[in-house]
């Protein structure tokens, strides 16, 4: 009786753990907002004069102070002796499309016009999407991302402006006409050709010359068809004689993603909807150049065997002598990148830039090429060296004159280019050594290569405005365990001038919030250093063994480990319940050299994991409270991908995840994402790498989720995941949301969700 009753008391305890902590998790967002002070400043310099003037977020609300800009002297002083404020105002720009260079802010649209404007934001692709109208009179505040590029429209579409978001809050006052250039960006204008006789027309498929005195149009072709057309932008040589246009071959038949809406909100019925989405290996559209002599009515031939099988021919212009024209040409399968001159009175072509690497070129992050005033010379980004850099090269001989930037350090972005004085300022990321990496600095290099200037200097990522006059910088810097510091800099040699405001999170540290450890270990070679983070629970002991769960994202377009200060507040939930979060930037992801990122071709399914994984068990050698025998990991998109892959792969080290909208088998997702690290055509590689292929390798636990609407990834992707775990008699879970979207994983239900499967399966209850 007493073994018994000895049993039914043993029995319960062993198997029945603590219920998760919601309630502390959801308490930490409240817990720390608004407990950082002195990390945002808002500076305005005068139009005339030294003095400047600066607000900054204080503890006791908004403070105000003076800046004397020769000494460097700063006063505190009250808000009434601080002239009006007003917003930065927005200068128009050429740009095409939107890139991540800042954080969030604000830009302002005034409609000071007789009609309503149309606001449009161009994404990372260029793709207008629509953010509704502004009424005569009235105005709208968009959140955006300092880098992202809004173009407004009058309501009969015709474009009224671009404007760049910037740092600084920024208002663009719109007008009836189209809005002024910025003198930045008329230097990168080209002058218009010289007036032609002839206007070019292009309609049913063909091209026709129209006599600008009148008269019949002249068709310059007459085999266009509906899959052989002749289509624009059309691009007039410099001297006004010959025109460069394309002849397409459209895809015949698009491949179709079919969707159906279980449960839509107008009716009880499910809805159907489809939408194009090429995959990769997909037929895709086929552009040839053409040039046509206008003045003799005739077409020019022009061989494409220097750039034939495009994925794309981009940026056509005319070269500024008039002789002849240039296109970029980008091979399918991303293995070439060629910058072709077409002589417009022969057609023979011949290069003038080149890169060939035995991978991939990363066309969407490090392609970028500006030909000088006199176009004898022009200047070209590339990673043939290993690192990401600018060369000057000949325009008539193609020859390289100097490497302008060189280092096993790369170059992010060109900010600007100087004509007057022939220099180049540029984002730099591992140029301060002993630095991480991944920190962005701010560099101003001469043509020559010669003058290199790192005018950041601080231990953290930068951001960075310049004043109107351009000689001093506000530069803003911080780091993960360290809020933003602002200071001011000298423009000519980035000598620091005064140091504005340094971010305080006293307060936020009094909650028990600490900030994310920078962790460092080697990789799977050895030699190569990986970076990451760790975040800890608010209430740590580290006398306990906590299990661990990383946030991984493996995608090759870029770094994901945060670098500037940041809460992290919602991965942080987690922790709360009992875990300890990490997020690591494996070989394979980009920004740290062209061997680092190469990991990742044709090698999807590696995702990292032998640095990451090596870099966990360094870690726990650090800190025992680390338990490795109870790792989970979750992802979205191709973290999704990856999440299931560390189960599938490395199922002895992870123990569960949490897989939402993963492009689960590469074959099945968006062609331009997949093809530009997997290639092409089609290899075996895309089978190695899949997770449906590999579903019958599966350990451990796993959810997998997703949403029924994803436009992003299809759905598709993840059903046949199932469909082979199920062939495989392997046990998981899975959780559709009805009328979701892409990352639906993010939501608060799912969210709550997910922390709650790992709390069952690793913490027990």
């Amino acid at each position: 009786m007493i073994f018994r009753f000895l049993l039914t008391v043993l029995i319960p305890v062993s198997l029945v753990a603590a219920e998760p902590d919601f309630a502390a998790a959801d308490a930490l967002g409240k817990r720390t907002e608004g407990k950082v002070f002195g990390d945002r400043v808002d500076v305005h310099f005068p139009t005339e004069g030294d003095l400047a003037w600066y607000k900054v977020n204080g503890a006791k609300g908004e403070e105000f102070f003076s800046l004397n800009l020769k000494t460097g002297e700063t006063k505190a002083v009250a808000k009434s002796e601080v002239p009006q404020w007003k917003p930065k105002s927005a200068a128009a720009v050429n740009a095409n499309r939107s890139r991540n260079t800042g954080g969030a802010t604000q830009l302002l649209f005034k409609n000071e016009s007789a009609g309503v404007i149309k606001l449009f934001w161009l994404d990372l692709q260029g793709k207008a999407v629509s953010y509704g109208e502004v009424a005569p009179g009235k105005e709208s505040s968009m959140g955006t991302y300092a880098g992202h590029v809004w173009q407004v429209r009058d309501a009969a579409d015709k474009p009224l402006g671009k404007y760049q978001a910037e740092s600084d809050n920024t208002v663009a006052i719109i007008g009836s006409q189209p809005a002024p250039v910025a003198e930045s960006e008329k230097k990168r204008q080209r002058k218009p050709p010289p007036p032609s006789a002839w206007r070019i027309d292009l309609r049913d498929h063909n091209v026709f010359a129209h006599p600008q005195a009148g008269g019949a149009d002249i068709p310059l072709t007459t085999d266009g068809t509906e899959q052989q057309e002749y289509r624009g932008p059309v691009v007039w040589s410099g001297d006004g004689t010959h025109v460069a246009l394309f002849r397409v071959e459209p895809v015949k038949a698009e491949r179709q993603v079919h969707y159906i809406e279980s449960s839509p909100k107008d009716q009880l019925q499910p809805k159907h909807s489809t939408q194009n989405y090429p995959k990769p290996g997909d037929p895709i559209e086929q552009r040839r150049l053409c040039v046509f002599n206008v003045a003799e009515k005739k077409q020019v031939p022009v061989s494409d065997a220097l750039c034939a099988t495009p994925w794309s021919l981009d940026n056509l212009e005319a070269s500024a002598d008039g002789k002849s024209f240039r296109v970029l040409f980008n091979q399918r399968g991303h293995q070439v990148l060629r910058l072709l001159s077409i002589e417009a009175a022969t057609g023979s072509m011949r290069v003038l830039a080149e890169d060939a690497p035995r991978t991939f070129v990363d066309y969407t992050n490090k392609v970028w090429q500006q030909f000088l005033p006199d176009e004898k010379e022009f200047l070209w980004m590339s990673e043939r060296d290993g690192f990401n850099h600018i060369y000057r090269i000949e325009t008539a001989t193609g020859k390289v004159l100097n490497q302008v930037t060189k280092g096993s350090w790369m170059v992010r972005k060109v900010e600007r280019v100087d004509l007057e004085a022939k220099q180049i300022w540029f984002t730099a990321m591992g140029v301060r050594p002993g630095q991480d990496p991944y920190y962005k600095h701010l560099c101003r290099v001469n043509f020559d290569g010669t003058g290199m200037t790192i005018l950041t200097e601080s231990d953290g990522t930068h951001q960075w405005d310049f004043s109107p006059d351009q000689k001093f910088i506000v530069d803003r810097w911080s780091r993960l365990d360290q809020p933003t510091v602002t200071e001011l800099r000298s423009a000519a040699d980035g000598k620091l001038i005064a140091k504005l405001a340094t971010g305080d999170f006293t307060a936020l540290t009094a909650t028990g919030w600490q900030p994310a450890e920078r962790f460092v270990a080697k990789a799977r070679d050895g030699t190569t250093d990986i970076y990451g983070m760790i975040c800890r629970p608010t209430n740590f002991d580290p006398a306990k063994k906590y299990p661990v769960v990383e946030k991984i994202y493996a995608g090759p377009q870029d770094f994901f480990v945060p670098k500037d200060f940041r809460l992290v507040t919602r991965d942080r939930e987690l922790c709360e319940l009992g875990f300890i979060l990490v997020q690591v930037d494996g070989m394979g992801t980009n920004w740290r050299g062209k061997a680092f990122h190469d990991v990742c071709f044709k090698n999807l399914g590696d995702a990292g994991f032998p640095d990451r994984i090596a870099w966990m068990k360094a870690a726990a050698a650090k800190h025992p409270e680390m338990d490795l025998s109870r790792v989970g990991i979750y992802g979205g998109s191709a973290g999704g991908q990856n999440a299931l892959g560390a189960l599938l792969r490395h199922g002895d080290f992870y123990k569960a995840a949490v897989a939402d909208c993963g492009c689960h088998d590469n074959r099945m997702d968006k062609i331009w994402w997949n093809e530009q690290w997997m290639s092409w055509p089609i290899g075996k590689e895309y089978e190695e790498s899949s997770n449906v292929v590999n579903a019958h390798k599966l350990q451990g636990h796993l959810l997998l989720t997703w949403g029924e609407l994803d436009h992003n990834v299809d759905p598709s992707s993840s059903m046949q995941v199932v469909n082979a775990l199920v062939k495989a008699k392997k046990d998981f879970e899975m959780f559709v949301v009805p009328g979701a979207d892409h990352g639906i994983g993010e939501s608060p239900y799912m969210h709550k969700k997910r922390m709650a499967f790992f709390h069952r399966w690793l913490i027990g209850g």
